[in-house]
């Protein structure tokens, strides 16, 4: 291989040169690096004094951006105080609130504060919350008339004691025939609203509120004067009452009685009108309480939710249909003997246990309360055997049909010991169209009551005396002795009426099965046929020896077949044999 000389050395010429002017364009490199950065530095400085995003801030200015921030989050606590819990919160809570310090003092107090009104602590839900935020939502939907609808005084109502009843609203007015409580006669009105409530716990019944239009503008405020709604009170001869047309009285006197309310009634009635007054405003007042209650330090162990298993007790619920809106709650509460306390003063034992229950809606409102003593006697001689027995205590309650919390609370009084139960409770809705049961009722006691008796006293439901047995709180089934009858006690509603004899026609079959060997034991069948007095509601009261079954646990079913509506029903219940 040879090579050409003359290239190579013009080439290492080349390289050379590069290699000596390597360090001078490196170094004229870096002079225009520095450079550079110098004019973005300059340039970036006259940004930062244009942009205040960049601009660094001072310390009066560092404190008056942290002072408005505390003042924006502030606001969001003021409007759950005075927006969204402004009817509900108590007193109470609403001083301990404003003087809680800070932020997260302030946090857990909301989320306690639904936790107090959650009716099923043990879901992740709280039915408490979400009603009471849709009845906010429903009354600014509804209620608005120039100010939010949560503030006006429907809206309030509403939020408070939920839906009425019943509305009776007139919405433009017009031509108005009062009542005779109101005077009687025709008058003209403004647009007026009278909302009705069956029961409102610690108020009474029937209670009315009205409200009134006088702006003609939407905006219907609470009254107490039925004669604020008549838009020719002022008018003379205009709108006159009964007695006025008949010269009786003049329309002057209504203005100078001094009563509640402008009305106009007879002289004769004026008495009588003034102490109806007095029941309005007395049921005006109440609405703005909460109910007394007699044995205050178990409301306090209801209220404040705390909760005690000192005093061991069991208790049942029972479904009975009233009507086609209300549903007879039966509750069964039962203490064993051993667990109370007894004196014995003069040969005889006595012992004292105080019962208080409370059912409360999903927004907490006071649907029921029941409260009382229950004294047991029993000769010292005898208080042995009788510590092997238990006490019961009954109530009937009345109840629409929805989903309640009920608390209840047991004191043994004279050993001082407390116990507490709670339980959601769903009342079920017996429509007219659907085939359904009451509760099936197991029982020691079942028999006729006199006429007289009907419908009143401690375990009577209708005619029939039905003394329930109680199952345990560890799941275990009421039990019987084998000595004993069974008594099962059931109606069934909503019976298809045959078109041409007018009477039901259903299949009842009673089968009871060993549930442990899951063999059947007894089996009964009959029919509406075969039965007297019957129609769209039945009543079963049917009584079993337990003589031939050996100790154990069963199920009875009762199993009922419409053959017109084409439906079937299948309740059962546990029990055991001892």
């Amino acid at each position: 291989m040879s090579f050409d000389h003359s290239s190579f050395r013009f080439s290492a010429l080349i390289l050379g040169l590069f290699l000596f002017a390597a360090p001078v364009w490196a170094q004229s490199s870096d002079n225009n690096s520095k450079a550079q950065d110098s004019d973005k530095k300059q340039v970036k400085s006259k940004q930062d004094e244009v942009d205040p995003l960049k601009r660094p801030l001072t310390q009066k200015q560092k404190e008056r951006n942290s002072k408005a921030l505390k003042i924006e989050i502030g606001q969001t606590y003021k409007k759950w105080l005075n927006e969204d819990v402004r009817y509900i919160i108590t007193p109470e809570e609403e001083q301990t609130f404003k003087q809680l310090s800070n932020d997260e003092e302030r946090d857990v107090f909301i989320e306690n504060f639904w936790l107090r009104r959650d009716p099923t602590p043990d879901t992740p839900e709280n039915e408490f919350k979400e009603e009471h935020y849709r009845r906010i939502a429903y009354a600014n939907e509804h209620f608005a008339a120039g100010i939010p609808g949560w503030r006006s005084d429907r809206g309030r109502m509403y939020i408070q004691y939920g839906p009425p009843d019943e509305i009776d609203s007139h919405p433009s007015g017009g031509t108005y025939q009062r009542p005779m409580d109101e005077g009687g006669g025709s008058t003209s009105t403004y647009p007026f609203e009278d909302w009705r409530w069956r029961y409102i716990e610690g108020i009474g019944q029937e209670v009315i509120v009205e409200f009134v239009d006088t702006c003609q503008c939407g905006d219907y405020h609470m009254t107490m004067d039925r004669s604020e709604k008549d838009a020719l009170l002022m008018v003379p001869n205009a709108g006159l009452t009964f007695s006025e047309e008949m010269g009786m009285t003049s329309k002057n006197d209504r203005f100078t009685h001094a009563g509640l309310e402008r009305l106009g009634l007879d002289p004769g009635q004026q008495g009588a009108q003034s102490g109806k007054e007095f029941d309005r405003l007395e049921q005006f007042f109440k609405l703005q309480r909460p109910p007394q209650i007699k044995f205050k330090e178990l409301d306090e162990i209801v209220t404040h939710k705390i909760r005690y298993n000192l005093m061991p007790f069991d208790v049942r619920s029972d479904f009975v249909k009233v009507t086609s809106d209300t549903v007879l709650v039966p509750v069964t509460v039962q203490v064993q003997n051993k667990d109370i306390t007894f004196e014995n003063k003069d040969g005889v034992a006595r012992g004292l246990v105080n019962i208080y229950g409370r059912v409360t809606t999903m927004t907490e409102k006071i649907a029921q309360t029941f409260e009382d003593t229950v004294g047991i006697d029993v000769p010292g001689e005898l208080l042995e055997k009788t510590m092997q027995n238990h006490s019961i205590y009954w109530k009937a309650l009345p109840l629409r049909p929805g989903r309640y919390r009920m608390d209840i609370v047991v004191k043994d009084v004279k050993g001082d010991r407390v116990g507490t139960w709670t339980k959601a409770l769903t009342v079920p809705d017996f429509g007219d169209e659907k085939l359904a049961s009451s509760t099936l009722i197991l029982a020691d006691v079942m028999e006729k009551v006199p006429s007289k008796s009907v419908g009143a006293g401690n375990f009577v439901i209708g005619d029939t005396k039905v003394r329930p047995r109680v199952e345990h709180s560890d799941g275990k089934p009421a039990s019987f002795k084998r000595e004993q009858r069974m008594n099962f006690w059931m109606q069934v509603y909503n019976l298809g009426i045959d078109g041409q004899s007018k009477k039901p026609s259903a299949t009842i079959e009673y089968d009871v099965v060993n549930t442990a060997t899951n063999k059947p034991v007894a089996h009964m069948v009959e029919t509406t046929e075969q039965m007297s007095k019957v129609g769209e509601q039945i009543t079963l009261e049917r009584s079993m020896p337990l003589t031939s079954l050996p100790p154990g646990t069963y199920r009875l079913t009762i199993k009922v077949n419409d053959n017109i509506s084409k439906q079937t029903i299948t309740p059962s219940a546990n029990f055991a044999v001892e």
